[in-house]
């Protein structure tokens, strides 16, 4: 016999708020195809577009504190193949590997400017392996679903780092107030945006004005002095993660 009356009750299916703050513990899901090296041996997701060379990385990620705890989503990000810039590098993972690099500055409270050994170092993996379990400030965005057939679903909007004011409130699990994500107009409706409006709609054209002689023109203000270089941050508590500082 099995009671299910002790059986945790399903979740809803609404996504997280569009906008949110959480601290989130990124997991890898492993998707049979080798990456760079003997340690991302049968990490990599292929994409399902025939004939593509992209590798990605298949991210499931976590609330581990706060009003959202437990919440999950899921994304991908590629590392491997896609478009090419001049020298040949994915552009994809130039930018994905930014994403990372922040993941590790908020997972360790790094100064994002901080370039120290000790820094550096934290910086350096064995492989994409090793971002397997790492925890850092996100904040979270729906996207919305481009099938009706789908709803729509979270993403990560960005990485927040330590110099940020929020980010300790987030690490910590606190409430924080959502900001929404600037909304995404789909290209079809921006494009009968731009061509359902009529000719007559437009305002008419300003006459040229005369050019004022330059001997009436005021004389230009003096340029403002330039501020004063700020303060560098203070450098963050060090530590971090146990599989950064093995």
């Amino acid at each position: 016999m099995f009671d299910m009356n002790d059986a945790e009750l399903p979740r809803g299916t609404d996504p997280i708020p569009d906008g949110s703050f959480a601290p989130v513990t990124m997991r890898l899901r492993k998707g049979g195809h080798d990456g760079q090296g003997d340690f991302d041996r049968g990490l990599l997701k292929p994409t399902k577009t025939p004939g593509s060379d992209v590798l990605m990385l298949d991210c499931e990620f976590t609330v581990v504190a706060g009003p959202l705890a437990r919440r999950k989503f899921w994304q991908t990000f590629t590392v491997i193949g896609g478009k090419v810039d001049e020298h040949g590098v994915s552009i994809a993972w130039k930018i994905n590997k930014g994403i990372f690099r922040a993941m590790i500055d908020s997972a360790c409270g790094l100064d994002p400017q901080d370039m120290s050994e000790a820094a550096r170092a934290k910086r350096v993996l064995r492989g994409l392996a090793d971002l397997d379990g790492i925890t850092f400030a996100a904040k979270i965005k729906v996207e919305p679903s481009s099938d009706p057939r789908y709803s729509d679903s979270n993403r990560l909007d960005r990485v927040v780092l330590p110099n940020e004011p929020d980010y300790r409130r987030i690490m910590a699990g606190e409430a924080v107030a959502a900001i929404p994500s600037a909304p995404r107009t789909p290209r079809a409706a921006q494009a009968n945006a731009s061509t359902a409006a009529a000719a007559w709609a437009a305002p008419a054209a300003a006459p040229a004005a005369t050019p004022t002689p330059s001997w009436q023109r005021p004389a230009a203000p003096a340029p403002a002095a330039s501020p004063p270089p700020s303060t560098p941050a203070p450098q963050p508590a060090s530590g971090g993660p146990s599989w950064l500082n093995s």
